[in-house]
């Protein structure tokens, strides 16, 4: 999907949730457009679930799942992984604890 996240972006979009890495281009759409991406572990989808307090499929429903929705939250249990600055946990996150590796 990261081929497309860019005009989705300028569409509107404004949050993401996945498990993956995402593209330098998906990145500097974030940061141009305010985006977030969040991330999820395998196997949360029934907690993450629960904090959803209402949905709508908004575009492109003949996609199912990887339909864009709407969605009210409340309670959210997931991670912001990449904010609307750029910051990047997945590349943060390992380098904070190899500086104290010998």
């Amino acid at each position: 999907m990261d081929a497309y996240t860019p005009q989705l972006l300028a569409l509107g979009l404004r949050g993401m949730i996945g498990k993956g890495l995402r593209s330098q281009p998906v990145i500097d759409a974030m940061k141009q457009y305010g985006a977030v991406y969040f991330g999820a572990v395998g196997g949360a989808a029934a907690l993450i679930a629960r904090s959803i307090q209402s949905s709508r499929v908004v575009a492109y429903p003949d996609l199912g799942a990887e339909a864009i929705h709407e969605f009210v939250i409340k309670d959210f249990p997931v991670t912001v992984i990449i904010d609307a600055h750029g910051n990047n946990l997945y590349e943060t996150g390992p380098k904070q604890y190899r500086k104290d590796m010998p």
